[in-house]
Parts: C-alpha cells; structure tokens; sequence
C-alpha cells in the first residue's frame, strides 16, 4: 500500500511541474489550456492503471484515495476544461460587456456551491461521520442526495460522492481566476522599468508571497488590485507568471503545509537571528 501511495505522489509531483511549465511556452489561455489537459489526462489514466492492480487494505486508504487523492487530478481537469469553455465563448466588446460575461460564470458557480452546500460544509470541515458512504466504492446509500449520472462511472474507479468534490474544488480555482479576470479587464498596464534583480525561487513560491501581501494589504494600503500587483512584480523581476489565478487556487488547495514558502522564509529568518 505504501508503494502504491508513494506512486501516485510522484505522479502528482510530476504533474504540479508540468502544469508550472506551461505558461512558458505561451499566453494564450486556451492554447496552455488544452496542452494542461493532455498531461492531467495522461496522469489520471496512469492512476487509475494502478487502482486497477491495487486492493486498498483498509476502509481508510480507501477513502483518503477517493476524498484526497482522486480530487487532485480531476479539479485540475475540470478547471482547464471550463477555462477553455469561458475563454473560447468570450464575447468581443467592451468593459462592461466582458465584466458581465464573466459575472455571469461565477454566478453560475454560486448555483452549484448552493445546490452542494452540504457537501461542501461537510468536506471544509474536515468531517469524517460520513466518509464511509461518501468515500468507498459500492457502498452509496440511495436515501442520499446522489448524481443522476452515477451509473455513468466506472464503479471501479468511483464512489457516490468523489466526482462531486473534484467539482467543487475545480470550481474554487475557476472562482479565483474569473475574480482576478474581472479585476484584470480594467488595470492599464504598469510603466516598462527594468531592474538588475532577477527571481530565482519557484514561480508558485513568488505568486503566495505576493498574494500574502495583498491580503495584508502591504502595498498601497490595500488599494491595489492582485493582478496590478503581479504585473508589478513580473516587471520588476521580467519574469512571466502565467495563470497566476490558477497558481493560487492550486496553493488553496494543498491539503497540507498550505503556506511552504512564507514558512521557509520564517525558519530562515529565525534561524539568522538565533545564529547572530
């Protein structure tokens, strides 16, 4: 079992840079969407090769598979797969007529955090009284709220509830980059000035320092759009941040450590001190 785990680890390892790599070779939305969707596609094809060849030894690796695991790989797709949509059938006009499309999406996401407000509660909470229904194979129970396309699925490679989640995460980082696109639609472009400073940390490392200060509202007293920041900051280091709305529903959900970078830079910091 451990092995098994180790495996799909490494595949979500692999995928997270994958995914990181692909705004370097182009800004074009949907371009870098389809090229996420062919490395998501290829990693979830090869974890469910190996839940295939795998009996789970417990009731609990089943269910931190389903509820953990599985979720990863398919919000990713999710995501991409309605960011083609939206970019693809964006309408050409102005301001206004752009901001309302977009308005437009998230309302839609409303609906479904709505309709799903019970799932949603349960899984933000961390609770657990159900996750034997939720989160184990043939095991669904027909009184629940379960989806009309259930009988759809590959009962191997399913459970009542696991899709549901997928969505619902895949939905948080399509929240985040619509936000930041209606934020963005406004903001001329910051002045070209170069500086002799490069970024040689992770680009993923440089979006959650930035948003952590647009959160504490460091730069201009909170008076600042997210967006303008990053612009900002590539600028400021020529450096291209690609989807950086996408890179920060990615941070939300990492299941743990949320916050790696902003706690190296603490240990580092305290560890000087002590040193000095």
């Amino acid at each position: 079992m451990k092995t098994f785990f180790r495996k799909i680890a490494k595949l979500q390892e692999d995928l997270e840079k994958e995914l990181e790599l692909i705004p370097e070779n182009t800004s074009d939305l949907i371009s870098s969407g389809e090229m996420a969707l062919l490395k998501i596609d290829d990693a979830i094809r090869s974890v469910k090769k190996l839940v295939k060849g795998t009996t789970f030894e417990s009731i609990a690796d089943e269910v931190y598979f389903f509820k953990d695991v599985k979720p990863f790989f398919i919000s990713r797709y999710i995501f991409y797969s309605n960011q083609i949509r939206i970019e693809s059938l964006k309408p050409s006009g102005s301001e206004k007529v752009l901001k309302k499309y977009y308005t437009g999406e998230l309302h839609r996401l409303k609906l479904y955090y709505a309709e799903n407000s019970e799932l949603y509660n349960y899984y933000r909470r961390n609770a657990t009284y159900l996750d034997h229904k939720y989160f184990t194979r043939k095991s669904f129970d027909l009184k629940m709220n379960l989806p009309t396309s259930l009988y759809d699925f590959d009962e191997d490679f399913t459970t009542s509830h696991d899709h549901k989640v997928s969505v619902l995460l895949g939905y948080e980082m399509l929240d985040t980059y619509l936000l930041e696109a209606i934020n963005g639609i406004s903001n001329p472009p910051l002045a070209d000035k170069k500086f002799n400073i490069s970024w040689t940390s992770s680009k993923v490392s440089l979006i959650e320092l930035m948003y952590a200060l647009h959160l504490t509202q460091c730069l201009n007293g909170g008076n600042i759009d997210f967006s303008e920041m990053v612009r900002w900051a590539e600028k400021a280091f020529d450096i291209d941040l690609g989807n950086f709305y996408k890179t920060v529903g990615e941070i939300k959900s990492r299941k743990y450590n949320t916050t790696k970078f902003l706690q190296l830079l603490t240990e580092n910091l305290n560890k000087a001190f002590i040193e000095e």
